[in-house]
């Protein structure tokens, strides 16, 4: 038993290391807005199902972390780590031009056991959201009157960054069918955002000089470290001894983040070259010592139909106050949010002995968001089709392991015709282990 417990703890900490190193920025225009593109707290196995979560308790009879409503610990009764990695392709287009990208991160790291017979603890690391963009304007400044010259002016959007979430949950059961929790999260990352002015000189150009630009970068970080808190209930209606019908609500508090906010503007001179330009002088530097960042009010409520180890489907509808996020004192700008998921999952036999296929999880589902992001009086939408599957591993009388695959095909954008258009394939990796630990055995 404790052999299995080192060689299971080994690796766990080596898929964690591969996933720290492959950790690259993302690459999306969209995150430019508020603190980035939300990740949201999913699972690979709830992913697939469109991200329905918030009714989820045990899909097929094994314990799984959701901590999306950690009412939902209260059904875990085996120990249960579940690790994973994520990775997406993104292709922008925008007219004719088109950019692809890819990047890769460690999705989740979280464990979860049992207290008591009507309660469990849960505790992990996931990202909250995530910053990454780079695109350029190009303008013509014209000359005054007594001097007609014109000049090439070129705006760099650049940013980087993001938030991860460590949190700490709690889940208890009351009675036979009802179940609440709670979280308390502590949010960190840095949100660095520049903006570049850079100025070619016309006239060397027109002579077959070398081309030099003076620019001038404004950076603006955030450094962002606080406690946010997430809730959740759960209730069971018993339609008969197989299945059952499940309510749920989970939100997030409207809770105050601390952050300390630095500007810094420089001077450089740039040679036209990926490595960027040598500064010349800064212009000025001003930390504003403590601030905050308001994180909005947000609401989920979900329903799942269940028959037991054999299928789920269900439903998610979620809205939040991201008109109310403020960062340093300052409204971001943003509109309210609202989305649904629809989705669920088969398991032929569970039990099955002879077909290996048969006891793997199918899962299916659609999502719909309208984001916090308003461009030019339209909507950025995100819709996104998903898919996976569950692969059982070999088991033991008290072990279970899951290998979690999921594939996402999404969306972003406000769907006018020409306007910035960012279409994704995300795919998702998780390894789920639930055991019966802290115990002695006779026989190993």
């Amino acid at each position: 038993m404790y052999k299995k417990i080192n060689y299971i703890t080994a690796v766990l900490v080596l898929l964690a290391s591969i996933s720290v190193n492959a950790q690259v920025t993302t690459q999306s225009p969209y995150s430019r807005y508020g603190i980035g593109n939300l990740r949201g707290s999913l699972l690979p196995q709830l992913r697939a199902m469109g991200g329905i979560s918030t009714a989820v308790n045990k899909p097929t009879g094994y314990s799984v972390i959701n901590m999306q409503n950690p009412a939902s610990y209260a059904g875990i009764t085996l120990t249960t780590i579940d690790v994973g990695m994520s990775a997406g392709f993104t292709t922008l287009t925008k007219d004719d031009a088109k950019d692809k990208s890819f990047n890769a991160t460690l999705s989740h790291l979280a464990l979860a056991f049992p207290i008591t017979t009507h309660s469990a603890l849960s505790f992990g690391i996931l990202p909250y959201s995530e910053l990454g963009y780079n695109f350029a304007q190009k303008s013509t400044i014209s000359g005054s009157a007594t001097n007609g010259a014109t000049q090439n002016v070129t705006s760099l959007y650049t940013g980087e960054g993001g938030l991860t979430k460590a949190y700490m949950g709690y889940g208890y059961r009351i009675g036979d069918n009802f179940r609440i929790g709670a979280n308390v999260e502590y949010l960190f990352g840095n949100l660095i955002e520049n903006k570049d002015l850079q100025f070619t000189d016309n006239a060397e150009l027109d002579a077959g000089a070398t081309s030099t630009s003076y620019g001038t970068r404004l950076q603006n970080k955030n450094s962002v470290a606080g406690v946010a808190f997430s809730y959740g209930a759960q209730y069971d209606i018993h339609i008969n001894s197989k299945m059952l019908v499940t309510l749920g609500y989970s939100g997030s508090s409207a809770s105050t983040v601390n952050s300390t906010r630095t500007f810094l503007a420089t001077k450089y001179a740039y040679d036209g070259t990926e490595d960027g330009g040598v500064t010349i002088e800064t212009i000025d530097s001003t930390g504003t010592g403590k601030s905050n960042l308001k994180l909005p009010l947000v609401h989920n409520f979900g329903i799942v139909l269940q028959k037991y180890n054999r299928w789920m489907v269900g439903a998610d509808v979620r809205m939040g106050k991201w008109s109310n996020l403020t960062i340093n004192g300052v409204n971001q700008g943003l509109q309210n949010s609202r989305g649904a998921s629809i989705g669920g999952q088969i398991t032929p036999d569970i039990t099955s002995i002879n077909s290996y296929w048969s006891k793997v999880d199918y899962r299916l589902g659609f999502s719909y968001d309208k984001t916090y992001i308003k461009l030019t009086d339209n909507d950025v939408k995100q819709v996104a089709l998903t898919f996976g599957v569950g692969l059982p591993l070999a088991n033991s009388r008290n072990a279970f392991y899951k290998l979690n695959f999921t594939t996402e095909i999404g969306r972003r954008g406000t769907m006018v015709t020409n306007d910035l258009r960012e279409n994704y394939v995300n795919l998702h990796l998780g390894f789920t282990i639930n055991d019966k630990w802290f115990t002695r055995f006779k026989f190993d």
